[in-house]
């Protein structure tokens, strides 16, 4: 018998497509209120996933998918940091 491996899923706050964890990018929040690309994955802090495209983070900064996701305004420095930041990894 084949063992079927279920793995985590969340959903693009660009898109809002339900993929695999690990197909994604987590935007994080840290403690300090600093907003920074985690690629790991694993650091401390609230996330936010999304599509490595920078078509769903345009969606994204559109639809206020970030600021509903931390619940809170975010300033527009803070989404160009973001952009470029992506952009480097994709």
């Amino acid at each position: 018998m084949a063992i079927i491996r279920k793995y985590p899923q969340r959903q693009c706050i660009g898109c809002g497509e339900m993929k695999n964890k690990k197909d994604m990018i987590r935007i994080l929040k840290t403690p300090e209120g600093e907003f920074t690309v985690d690629a790991t994955g694993r650091k401390n802090g609230r996330g936010a996933y999304i599509c490595p495209d920078v078509q769903c983070f345009r969606a994204a900064v559109k639809g206020k998918g970030l600021e509903r996701s931390f619940k809170m305004a975010i300033p527009k420095e803070v989404y160009e940091a973001l952009e470029k930041e992506m952009e480097q990894l994709g």
